[in-house]
């Protein structure tokens, strides 16, 4: 599929103003660390809240969501809606409580949680596994759908377009910092998702789909239809339901789903203004990422099943594509080069926004904690702001460089989907309970990083190498889960806890509501300890939390079901979404903000 000149315009308009719009903001970013990674703590939640959506609308959530419809159907999807809990869980406990806390990074978290050498240990090594080693596995599965991309529409090879796209983005990430990737991020999410509403409604116009009505009656799609899985197969309503829905979300590490938040959601946070502005750019983050933006990536993948209905139809649409990238993830780009020449343009241009705005991020992420919690912290702390600047700067080309040649190596993204799941397996609850809980410690987290990366190991490289038949990947995922659980927690009863004083300070600074605090706060002085409202403040926030997912939950599956043309039960779904949302708005005060803005 070849570009018209007038795609090519769009494409280098939309390139032009991107690029200036970030390296407006070199300056502004170059005055020190808390201005590159953090735009000086003073943004508003909508900006904010868009910058995380328009982060998780990369390259490859549409490829991964074609991916999941064309083998399992619409109910595959539950697999990621399930850390909907996730994110409202973090929306009303723990976004606050990161602003609160005014550390320059989310790492930086351990040495004001814990101390001694275990919390400095603990620092440098999550910064290096989280900030590197995750961080390159999820920028190459961006970049890989960008290969995908670029090879269906532009007939590049994936050579050439890891060398465009990477050189492109580092240009604009490493000069101008989180102000440059929040002001294009709000350019960037706009046009993406006018490139995939274009995408599904041009999908719906060919004549094989035949429209809306013809898309839901044709016998190809009807069995993938359904919003969630038969149980009458056990097998597979446990896989891609039960378990993510009972286990998979308070228990796995997931980029942009962490329990507790975490990585770049915790950056927004941070960056934040106040408190307030922290819960209502993650709670706009939450309803957009999963309510809003589904539906047009499930309408194209539903069509691509009419349109490219095996692989081998695939390939031979696209016979100069390399053989080994050729899966289901590669229909989405497929489905592309229908679009009218223009809007194709528009549409490219929108998918590489999709990735600029991932992979900024992500590399301004995993510069911070390079520099704050590993170059900083260990090897050059009497530096002055400027010089930090320059090695964040020089990192994010270093994390670029490897990323790519990890893409290289990759195949399609439910693999790197999965990857990641089993690596963070049975991690998620410590996370959770760090905040709540005293007696966590060091040796909790370094114990479950250990055992869920063993774990991870044997299930993904060795268990079929030792004979033993393939496991499924929830029954590998709740194995993880179980052993890593029980390690950490048996580690957590047999060390000592983080000393007295060390919790006492943590506690007066973030004050965490519930009973696991009692011990030390027993030792405190109540005048040292402000009056609150602990037990309305628990309530209003278990009440939001169930609210906010009623409202996720009802808006995507009451449009889903408008689309199959089911609009009684649609417009309910809408209806209950809107008097939960609207009850949401009116508790929201009552979760306990503090008056710190700093």
């Amino acid at each position: 599929m070849q570009l018209s000149t007038l795609d090519w315009w769009v494409l280098c308009v939309y390139g032009v103003t991107a690029l200036s719009v970030g390296l407006a903001f070199a300056s502004r970013a170059g005055r020190g660390t808390e201005d590159y990674f953090l735009a000086g703590r003073s943004m508003p939640w909508w900006l904010l809240g868009t910058s995380m959506v328009a982060t998780t609308f990369s390259t490859d959530t549409p490829n991964l969501v074609t991916d999941l419809v064309r083998t399992g159907g619409v109910s595959q999807n539950w697999i990621w809606w399930a850390f909907v809990i996730t994110g409202m869980c973090t929306v009303f406990f723990y976004a606050k409580l990161w602003r609160r806390s005014g550390v320059l990074t989310d790492i930086g978290f351990y040495e004001l949680r814990y101390s001694g050498k275990s919390a400095a240990f603990l620092r440098g090594f999550r910064a290096i596994y989280l900030g590197v080693f995750f961080n390159v596995i999820i920028m190459a599965t961006v970049t890989l759908a960008a290969i995908k991309i670029g090879g269906v529409l532009l007939g590049a090879d994936k050579y050439t377009v890891v060398l465009i796209a990477g050189t492109a983005t580092v240009i604009y990430s490493a000069t101008s910092g989180l102000w440059g990737v929040l002001a294009t991020d709000l350019m960037l999410f706009i046009i993406s998702m006018i490139g995939a509403l274009a995408a599904a409604f041009y999908a719906l116009q060919l004549p094989e789909v035949g429209g809306l009505s013809g898309l839901m009656s044709n016998p190809i799609v009807t069995d993938k239809l359904s919003l969630f899985p038969d149980f009458s197969e056990p097998s597979t309503a446990i896989a891609i339901f039960i378990v993510p829905i009972a286990v998979q979300w308070w228990s796995t590490w997931y980029p942009g789903a962490e329990p507790g938040g975490g990585g770049y959601t915790a950056q927004r946070m941070l960056a934040a203004k106040d408190e307030k502005h922290a819960l209502k750019a993650t709670l706009w983050f939450n309803l957009a990422h999963y309510a809003l933006r589904p539906w047009p990536w499930i309408l194209v993948a539903l069509a691509s099943l009419i349109v490219y209905p095996s692989l081998a139809d695939l390939q031979a649409a696209f016979p100069n594509i390399d053989p080994s990238v050729v899966r289901n993830d590669l229909a989405y780009p497929a489905m592309l080069i229908f679009l009218p020449h223009g809007l194709l343009g528009l549409v490219v241009a929108s998918l590489a926004a999709a990735y600029m705005s991932t992979i900024s991020t992500h590399l301004n992420w995993g510069a911070s904690y390079i520099v704050n919690d590993v170059y900083r912290r260990f090897v050059d702390p009497d530096q002055n702001e400027k010089y930090y600047v320059r090695i964040a700067r020089i990192s994010t080309i270093i994390l670029t460089i490897l990323s790519s040649f990890v893409a290289l190596q990759l195949e399609n993204a439910m693999q790197a989907f999965h990857i990641l799941l089993q690596i963070g397996a049975g991690t998620g609850l410590v996370f959770l309970l760090r905040w709540f809980w005293w007696r966590v410690n060091t040796w909790s987290e370094i114990s479950a990083m250990v055992i869920s990366f063993l774990v991870a190991v044997y299930l993904t490289f060795l268990h079929t190498r030792l004979g033993f038949n393939p496991l499924d990947p929830s029954v590998a995922l709740v194995g993880g889960v179980t052993i890593t659980t029980v390690g950490w927690l048996a580690v957590t009863f047999i060390t000592p806890p983080v000393d007295t004083d060390t919790l006492q300070s943590f506690y007066q600074k973030i004050r965490p509501i519930g009973n696991g605090w009692q011990p030390i706060t027993d030792h405190i002085n109540d005048s040292d300890i402000p009056d609150s409202d602990a037990s309305g403040e628990l309530t209003a926030g278990l009440i939001l939390w169930f609210l906010g997912c009623v409202v996720v939950y009802g808006t995507l599956l009451g449009t889903g079901l408008l689309l199959y043309g089911q609009l009684l039960q649609g417009a309910l779904g809408l209806s209950v979404a809107t008097i939960a949302g609207w009850k949401m708005f009116n508790i929201i005060p009552q979760v306990g903000f503090l008056s710190q803005v700093k």
